[in-house]
C-alpha cells in the first residue's frame, strides 16, 4: 500500500487553527492571517534561497557542500578501496596462509595490476555520471523561478509550472499548512510530515500551491514561522533562520563557501586545545575532507551560487522584477487591524500557557472572536 499525503482545501475557505481529518492523516491550517507560532523561525529544509531588505525567495535554496562532497569523495573512496584495499588484503592473506613473505609480494602486484584499473575506470565513470548529473540538476534549479514574499509590499509573488506571468497574492491571504500522514507499505507504518502554501487565482479560481517534505511536525511548522517571521520584520537575514553549523561568521556570505571550512577548522583546533575533542576525532576530520578534495566542494559551492543568481536574474519575468523594486518607506504596506488584533491575542495566550501547539491557540483565539458579536447583543 502506498502513502498518499492528504491535501490541503484551499478553496473551503480555510483559517488558522483547523484541522482536516483524511483516511491517511492530517491537514492543519497555520493561515490566512500568518498569525505567529511561537516556534524558532528555522529553515531545517535549506528551501529559503536569497533574503535582502526587500524580499525572500522561497522554493530554490542554497546548494550544499555535503552534495559536492559526496560527489567527488564518494568515487574516490570507491577507487581507494579497490585500487589499494583489496591488494592490501591479498598480501597479509598469502603473508599469513602462504609461504611468506615472497608470495605475500608477489600476490599484491598481482592484485593491484588488475584493480588499479577497476577502480580507476569504475571511479572516475561514477564520477563523470554525478557531475553530469549535477551540471543537468543546476540547469534545471536555475531555470525554476521561486516563490518570493515581499514585506515592503506585504504581497506574494508566485509563477507556477507552465507559466510564465506572475501571480500576486496578498500576504495575509495566503494560505498555510502542515500535513501529517501515515500509511503501511512494504517497510511497515510510516510516517511522513510536509509544509505547504497556495491560493486561489485573483481571475479564474483556480487553485494552486507549493509543498514540501520534512522530518517532523515541529520542522515543517518552523519552515513556515521563518517565512512568517521575516515578512513581520522580526529576522532580516538568511543566517538567522538557516546557520549552517553555526559556522558563519558576522559578515560571511550565507552560502557554504570556503569561509565555512576555514570557520570550521577554526573551531576544532580550538575545541581540541579546550580538551573537547580528541586526537581520534581530529583525525578523522582531516582525512575525511583530504577524500574530499579539501576545499574543493566549498569552492563549487560558490561556483554554483554564482551560477544561479545570474541564470535566475534572466529568467526572471519583467513584471515580477518591476515588483521586487524597493519602496520608500512611506509606500510600504500595513498590516490590517484584524491582524494585529488576532496576533496580539495570541501572543498573550502563548505567553501565559507557554508549550502549547500553535494552532490549539489559534482555534482558541477564533472560537473567542466568533463569540464576540453574539456577547455584545445580550
Amino acid at each position: 500500500m502506498t502513502q498518499e499525503t492528504p491535501k490541503a482545501d484551499i478553496a473551503n475557505a480555510p483559517r488558522a487553527g483547523r484541522s482536516d481529518k483524511f483516511p491517511s492523516g492530517t491537514v492543519t491550517y497555520l493561515s490566512p492571517l500568518p498569525l505567529p507560532t511561537g516556534l524558532p523561525p528555522t529553515d531545517h529544509g535549506h528551501a529559503v534561497g536569497e533574503v535582502n531588505e526587500r524580499y525572500l525567495d522561497f522554493g530554490v535554496g542554497l546548494p550544499s557542500v555535503f552534495g559536492w562532497q559526496v560527489t567527488l569523495g564518494g568515487p574516490f573512496g570507491l577507487f581507494v578501496m579497490v585500487a589499494m584495499v583489496f591488494p592490501a588484503i591479498a598480501f597479509l592473506m598469502l603473508y599469513w596462509l602462504g609461504n611468506g613473505l615472497p608470495d605475500a609480494i608477489h600476490a599484491f602486484w598481482g592484485v593491484i595490476e588488475i584493480s588499479f584499473w577497476i577502480g580507476f575506470w569504475g571511479g572516475g565513470g561514477l564520477m563523470l555520471w554525478w557531475l553530469v548529473a549535477s551540471v543537468i540538476e543546476l540547469k534545471k534549479k536555475s531555470q525554476v523561478i521561486p516563490t518570493r514574499f515581499n514585506r515592503q509590499r506585504r504581497e506574494v509573488c508566485f509563477v507556477p509550472n507552465g507559466h510564465r506571468e506572475p501571480i500576486f497574492v496578498p500576504w495575509e491571504e495566503l494560505v498555510a499548512w502542515v500535513t501529517e500522514a501515515q500509511g503501511v507499505t512494504e517497510y511497515g507504518v510510516q510516517r511522513q510530515y510536509g509544509f505547504g502554501v497556495g491560493f486561489l487565482h485573483p481571475q479564474t479560481g483556480e487553485k494552486y500551491s507549493l509543498e514540501f517534505q520534512t522530518y517532523g511536525l515541529p520542522q515543517a511548522i518552523s519552515n513556515w514561522e521563518a517565512i512568517r517571521a521575516y515578512m513581520e520584520y522580526e529576522v532580516h537575514t538568511l543566517k538567522e533562520i538557516q546557520d549552517p553549523l553555526e559556522l558563519q561568521g558576522p559578515d560571511d556570505p550565507p552560502w557554504e563557501g570556503v569561509h565555512v571550512f576555514r570557520n570550521a577548522r577554526k573551531r576544532l583546533h580550538e575545541e581540541y586545545r579546550e580538551g573537547k575533542r580528541g586526537v581520534h576525532y581530529l583525525t578523522g576530520w582531516y582525512l575525511y575532507h583530504l577524500m574530499t578534495f579539501w576545499t574543493l566542494p566549498n569552492r563549487l559551492v560558490e561556483w554554483e551560487v554564482r551560477k544561479i543568481k545570474r541564470m535566475t536574474r534572466k529568467t526572471l519575468p519583467r513584471d515580477m522584477a518591476e515588483w521586487s523594486e524597493p519602496l520608500s518607506e512611506s509606500e510600504w504596506a500595513k498590516p490590517s487591524e484584524t491582524f494585529k488584533r488576532l496576533s496580539q491575542k495570541v501572543l498573550e495566550k502563548q505567553k501565559a500557557r507557554p508549550g502549547r501547539l500553535p494552532y490549539e491557540v489559534f482555534a482558541e483565539v477564533y472560537a473567542e472572536e466568533d463569540r464576540l458579536p453574539l456577547a455584545s447583543t445580550n
